[in-house]
């Protein structure tokens, strides 16, 4: 399916490593305007750029962090000022502090919290102020399987992903009337940093859970996120698209 995203403006928190690079990338190539977020990795946003010269003066990236809610409220009143206006946000940013919950220290259960969920609930309430005024509108969340199955040591993970499900469910009701429509992603195992971190032998056990023997590409989940924001997918609101491999 061939995607045209010009004259379009796409947000995308998390979008300048990983499966956010991927989507950001995606979406340059389709023709948008992209503002790409990052929390701390100046190193990674950076090579982003560099990456990805070709496509200078529809690429914008910004720094802050989507967890507190001034930040996010400021990030969206440059958006006003400097882009106008938008048409479609990806919430991708997240993190992983993982320990059996017994263990698990009050810090890392709350930053978990804080950025995958309430993260999501930030940007979501001045995105949606903003596209409701234009009656059209795009939202994709990354979430993932995990928030379904559960997974040891991962109790911070999926309560955080679990809540983006039925945030994005919720919020998809609320705006359908406007043109607005709000979807999920979930990708399984996907070939990124984010699990390149886990032991061999942890990795080696995931890859056995998966029936297509083999970690998903970020482009792959990439594409879905553009048919989710693309007009053809017009009448999908409230979903959860699995890019999982058969988990």
């Amino acid at each position: 399916m061939h995607f045209d995203f010009k004259n379009q403006t796409a947000i995308v928190t998390g979008g300048t490593r990983g499966i956010g690079r991927s989507v950001s990338e995606a979406f340059l190539d389709a023709g948008a305007k992209v503002i790409a977020t990052y929390q701390s990795n100046r190193q990674a946003a950076e090579q982003f750029q560099s990456a990805n010269q070709r496509h200078e003066g529809r690429l914008d990236v910004r720094q802050f962090d989507i967890a507190r809610y001034d930040e996010a409220e400021a990030f969206f009143k440059y958006v006003e000022e400097t882009h106008e206006k938008f048409e479609v946000l990806v919430n991708n940013s997240g993190v992983r502090r993982d320990a059996a919950l017994a263990m698990m220290k009050e810090s890392d259960w709350n930053l978990v919290i804080d950025t995958n969920l309430s993260g999501v609930f930030n940007m979501c309430k001045p995105a949606v102020r903003s596209l409701m005024r234009q009656r059209y509108g795009r939202i994709v969340t990354i979430t993932s399987p995990i928030g379904r199955i559960g997974f040891p040591g991962q109790a911070n993970y999926a309560a955080s992903k679990a809540g983006q499900v039925a945030l994005t469910r919720s919020l998809s009701k609320e705006v359908a009337s406007r043109g607005i429509t709000v979807n999920c992603v979930s990708p399984g195992f996907i070939d990124t940093e984010f699990i390149a971190d886990l032991p061999e032998e942890q990795k080696k056990l995931y890859l056995g859970q998966v029936p297509m023997k083999r970690f998903g590409k970020p482009e792959e989940v990439a594409q879905c996120v553009l048919f989710l924001a693309s007009p053809q997918a017009s009448y999908i609101t409230g979903a959860v698209l699995e890019v999982t491999g058969g988990i």
